[in-house]
Order: structure tokens, then sequence, then C-alpha cells
């Protein structure tokens, strides 16, 4: 067994320059899907650099408390149903079946915690509720809204591409009941019909900044130590997220350290289902090994952009090879320079330049530490 594992006291992660050394579990949130539509290179990126992070935190010693979220109340959800014509519950269900099974193929480690939007109604309202008492939320035409217009600079945004994220991230910020056009709901009012919940301010549903945050603070208190998702979630949503949770409870920060793993894009256009431009990871699977997409999306920086070819998908799987080739090789030279170099901000081509040139355990380090086998 590598030498550095489970050495004690453990070493910390610095995750852009922030050291992740603590005494009891790191808290650890990951903002899952919204169960809708197949899974997407995109999203498998970001769940891939989750795992990382909760794989080289184990291996040096760390309890970690993994929450993967499911955002099953969502406006996005309920259009995709009504256009298919099915139950925004039983699309919910289906989808996330087949995303679980993709990310068990792709070897990302099953949270511990699988909270829903749809079982936390409860914790939500209480977040609501705390929220109006400190004058941070108000009730406008049968809904309420939070007070967030600084969560834009807290993003280090201009006015005018807060208000354009908005409109893309479904947020209405011309919704005349606001004070603010950059507040945003945590209680809308609903249409007959459409999914709701009793609450205080009238039959409705949670907004989604609320749900997150109402799910973090149920499950792990005021906050967390690495919250991940993907860099297009920076603003409104983590931003949100973090005013809400932050204003509610008195503490912050409301996350210690962020992952934002960074967007993937075709041909210059991000990969969303809105541009048509998806790369389906079942797809991919049926002609590439689960650990040569693993590696692509982890030989970079995890927060740099970066643009999908099928041909560094096939040098990436060429890489792959060199690695297990260097893996059977004897020797124990570096075993103990992979893990570590892995705790400098998630440093993999640093890692994967010395399981190439050390080979033998380096290189079995990295393929066990990175669950590239």
């Amino acid at each position: 067994m590598d030498p550095s594992r489970h050495s004690y006291p453990p070493k910390p992660l610095r995750i852009r320059g922030v050291p992740l050394s603590m005494i009891g579990p790191v808290r650890m949130y990951v903002c899952g899907i919204t169960p809708y539509d197949v899974t997407h290179l995109g999203h498998a990126a970001t769940y891939i650099w989750a795992d990382a992070v909760d794989r080289v935190l184990r291996w040096h010693g760390y309890a970690v408390t993994l929450a993967r979220n499911v955002t099953d109340v969502d406006e996005v959800l309920y259009a995709e149903a009504a256009r298919r014509g099915e139950s925004a519950t039983m699309l919910a269900t289906l989808q996330r079946a087949n995303f679980e099974a993709t990310m068990a193929t792709l070897r990302v480690r099953t949270p511990d915690y699988n909270p829903t939007a749809s079982q936390a109604i409860g914790h939500i309202l209480q977040l609501v509720a705390a929220l109006l008492e400190r004058d941070a939320a108000y009730e406008s035409g049968g809904s309420v809204y939070a007070r967030t217009s600084g969560a834009a600079a807290r993003a280090e945004l201009d006015m005018e591409t807060a208000l354009r994220l908005s409109r893309e991230y479904h947020d209405h910020p011309d919704d005349p009941n606001k004070e603010h056009p950059l507040d945003v709901a945590v209680w809308v009012e609903t249409s007959p019909g459409e999914a709701s919940w009793p609450s205080p301010w009238g039959e409705g549903r949670p907004g989604w900044h609320a749900e997150c945050a109402a799910m973090v603070l149920s499950l792990f208190g005021t906050g967390v130590d690495v919250h991940c998702g993907g860099a297009d979630l920076a603003y409104p949503h983590h931003a949100c997220e973090a005013v809400l949770a932050e204003t509610a409870t008195g503490v912050s920060p409301f996350a210690r350290a962020w992952v934002r793993a960074g967007t993937v894009s075709i041909d210059g256009a991000k990969m969303a289902k809105s541009t048509g431009n998806l790369v389906l990871v079942d797809d991919l699977l049926r002609d590439y090994p689960p650990a040569a997409i693993r590696l692509l999306c982890l030989n970079r920086h995890w927060s740099d952009p970066w643009s999908f070819t099928r041909a560094e998908l096939d040098a990436t799987a060429a890489t792959l090879e060199q690695v297990y080739s260097a893996a059977a090789k004897p020797g124990q030279a570096g075993a103990g320079l992979v893990p570590s170099t892995l705790l400098d901000d998630l440093n993999v081509p640093s890692a994967l330049e010395l399981a190439l040139d050390e080979g033998g355990q380096a290189a079995r380090t990295f393929v066990e530490l990175l669950a590239l086998s």
C-alpha cells in the first residue's frame, strides 16, 4: 500500500489556496441534476471532479460526508414532462435511474446522502420563514422573494451580465412583483394543476436557489467545507444560495471552498440541451472505456473551460494505456509523490507526469486513487 495513505495527521488539501485540514468529517455537497434529460459530458465532468475531490480526501485519511442533491422540483422539469405528455414524477424517476447507472459506470462513488427537493419542502419552509423574520425576504403577488441583489457583486458581475444570467436561468428579472430585478423567488405561487405544497403564504412550490440552500443546511448545519458544481452555476445559483444560507443562519462563509468544474464546449459553444450540441456519455461509453472518459475530464485544471474533440479523447485513451504499461513495471520510487501532488489544488496533470516518469507504484497509485482501472 502507498505509504502516504492514511498518514496522520492528514495533510491538507488546498483548493485555490484554502487549506482543508480539519478535525472530524469533511462536509461536501455537490449540486446534482435536474432529472429531465440524459447525461451529457458537461454533467459528467462536474461529477467526476467532485469524485476526485472525495477520493483525494479519503486517501489522505479524511472522513468525508458527501451529499449530492436531485432537483426534482423545477419549472424546466415540469415543462419537459408536459412536452412529453408524462408525469413529472415518472420522468424524474426514470432519468434519475439512468443518471445513477451512468455515474456507476464512470466509477463515481455513490454519495452518502441523495436529498431531493420534493422531500425537503419542510426545510425549505423553515428557510423562507427565517428569511422573512430577518426582513431579508418579502411577500408579493402570492410569492415570496428574497433580497439577493447583492449576490451579483459577490460574484463580481456588472448589472448587465447579472440580468442576462438571471433571464437565462429562469429567475425572471422582469417580474413586476419584485422590489429589485435581481431578487429571487424562494416560494412561488403556482397555477391550478401544477405541483404545489401548502405553506403559510399559500399553495406553491420552492424556488431553485432556496432548495439547495435548505438541503445543505438540513444535512450539514450552517455550511459545508467543499461545495462542488459546474462553473456555469456560479451566478445566479451559487451566489444566491450562499446569500440565502448566510442570511438565514447568520454564519459565514457558507462554503469554505468552491470547486466549480470548467464548462465543456464544442466548436466554441457551451454544451447544453438548449444549443443542441450534446455529447452523450452513454454514446461515448460504446467506444471508449470509462477510465478514458474520466482521465479526459481530469487531465487539466478543474476550473479551466475546455472544448471536446474525439481526437483528444483518442489521445487520452492512448495515454491511459501508457499509464497501465508504466504501472506494470516494478519499483516503489515516487509512490508518495502522486497523492501529495494532488493535494496542491488537485493537480492531475502533474500527478500524471509523475506516474509516467516514475512508473511502478507511482503509476499504480495514480490509477487507484483516481479510479482509472
